[in-house]
């Protein structure tokens, strides 16, 4: 017999009664059963209306009776994740969570790199290696750009190669991406593309010391050779912003970002085409890995190998290499915006105050130091579509911030706000020092271009007072702020459950998109 769409509604109500424990208004837990093989629970942190969307897109799944194309619902996904061998404490998802590559974009799991079981997954990364956030802060204020809003876009169009296929005008040989790949931003500093003191305020100081070019295939280093110091298209972009609101003056001094009004740069990118190589070619090996291991999983698509396999140390050398091309990526943007605003205020650089407050990863595997069950464990943590918030006082911040935690960058949506947040000690403990990366997709790109009009969005930009310059008009629909979720339910429930606090929140004036 057929189950009737409502007998079928009522199985899921069943199965999340019996498995999604509420924690608290933002903070839930999911047992241990929900899908075959759980080693730990999974956990993820959404507010009631965040919650709703998750609910939905669980629903609509059992209603096809577990068929139809695309990815598993989010849920299932951090399921699957606390299935994988070496997990450690609990699969963990932000308030930006939605369905991705095997992994939900948005999950952190961390694996404790002294079990031999343990396994490190591409599909934990994504294949854009370290897409990140790099905020750039300026002494001007929206007074002095608002009349010149429309050239100072242009500016930065003209200068950030942008759009699927674009080139960099970066010059780049095979030594300089070889240096680069090996050295991160070692490399940028070492050609005059960045400031020593930029270094200082970029996780891992823009460089992940495991990284060896040899094990970068050539089709990867050939597809990054033209790449260096482009936008790329997707969710990327360069926005040009204002501080809109001040939570915490004291942390938003410290960053330099404290006057309401202040002009900002916020640029979104990374690793290109070589990132996604570099992901393909591990997920091909580690299939044949997995066979010859006897590794079996719930979902094909979390493709992983033994963290000390050939093909796991293969793979973690050559994303550290993708890494550092990401790093070295945002760096000569960095340095291509400067030039812009140099040339439009007649000003250098440096009398501009265009200086690095932070950049961060959000789709990276690292090798960290937590305390699990009262003990201190080393953790390969993968972070996909999800940030590290470390706390106060942490050994690897800068000294500039270890009294008031890392700097968290989230950027918003084209026509909503981004934040700047700090890490806190709860996030440390609950959720390995992770916390939430952008608005996280409502909508499938296909479902945004054939539901939104181009010309509405493109006016309801226009009304909001922000300039705009894009490649591919697809993509203004595809980024349409109607396309992900509410940015602002996202940071609150991040602060409310603790994992991260509230510093700054900017407003754009000027979006810039591939």
């Amino acid at each position: 017999m057929v189950a009737t769409q409502a007998e079928t509604r009522r199985t899921y109500d069943e199965q999340e009664s019996s498995y999604i424990t509420k924690l608290s208004p933002y903070h839930y837990r999911i047992e241990k059963g929900f899908v075959p093989h759980m080693r730990v629970p999974g956990v993820f942190y959404v507010n009631a209306a965040l919650r709703t969307l998750l609910d939905e897109e669980l629903r609509a799944y059992s209603e096809r009776g577990g068929a139809g194309g695309g990815f598993l619902p989010a849920v299932k996904q951090i399921a699957n994740v606390a299935a994988l061998p070496g997990i450690v404490r609990h699969s963990v998802a932000m308030p930006d969570v939605h369905s991705g590559y095997g992994f939900a974009i948005g999950n952190v799991a961390a694996f404790d790199v002294a079990d031999p079981e343990a396994v490190v997954s591409p599909g934990g990364v994504g294949f854009d290696i370290n897409c990140g956030v790099r905020l750039l802060r300026t002494n001007l204020m929206e007074r002095d750009v608002v009349g010149v809003k429309e050239q100072l876009a242009q500016a930065l169009f003209d200068h950030i190669p942008v759009g699927v296929g674009s080139q960099g005008i970066i010059p780049t040989t095979s030594k300089d991406l070889a240096g680069a790949l090996e050295l991160g931003m070692d490399w940028s500093v070492r050609e005059g593309y960045a400031w020593p003191e930029d270094k200082e305020h970029c996780e891992e100081a823009g460089r992940m010391l495991g990284a060896d070019p040899s094990r970068v295939s050539p089709r990867a280093k050939k597809r990054g050779l033209p790449q260096m110091g482009t936008l790329g298209a997707g969710n990327h972009y360069a926005e040009i912003q204002v501080v809109d609101e001040v939570y915490d003056k004291v942390a938003a001094r410290k960053m330099g970002i404290d006057r309401v009004g202040q002009v900002c740069v916020m640029i979104h990118s990374g690793s290109r085409g070589l990132g996604h190589q570099v992901a393909t070619d591990a997920l091909t090996a580690m299939e044949r890995a997995m066979a010859r291991d006897g590794i079996a999983l719930n979902d094909r698509q979390l493709a992983c190998a033994r963290i000390g396999s050939k093909e796991g140390q293969d793979y973690l050398a050559a994303m550290a290499c993708a890494a550092n091309f990401a790093w070295v990526n945002r760096s000569s943007m960095t340095f291509l915006c400067r030039q812009a605003f140099a040339k439009m205020f007649h000003a250098t650089p440096e009398a501009l105050d265009m200086h690095v407050v932070y950049d961060v990863s959000h789709n990276i595997a690292k090798v960290e130091e937590h305390v699990v069950d009262g003990a201190l464990r080393t953790l390969l943590v993968h972070r996909k579509g999800a940030t590290r918030a470390f706390p106060p006082h942490h050994p690897l911040l800068p000294v500039d911030y270890q009294l008031t935690g890392q700097p968290v960058l989230v950027g918003g949506t084209m026509g909503t706000a981004s934040y700047v947040l700090t890490g806190t000690d709860r996030g440390m403990a609950d959720a390995f020092g992770s916390t939430c990366h952008g608005a996280g997709r409502a909508k499938s790109r296909n479902a945004a271009r054939t539901k939104l009009d181009y010309q509405q969005v493109l006016d309801q930009l226009k009304t909001k007072g922000i300039a705009i310059r894009v490649a591919s008009p697809k993509l203004v629909m595809e980024e349409a702020p109607e396309s992900y979720k509410d940015v602002d339910d996202v940071i609150e429930t991040c602060h409310q459950a603790g994992i991260s606090k509230k510093c700054v929140r900017l407003r754009p004036i000027a979006v810039i998109k591939g």
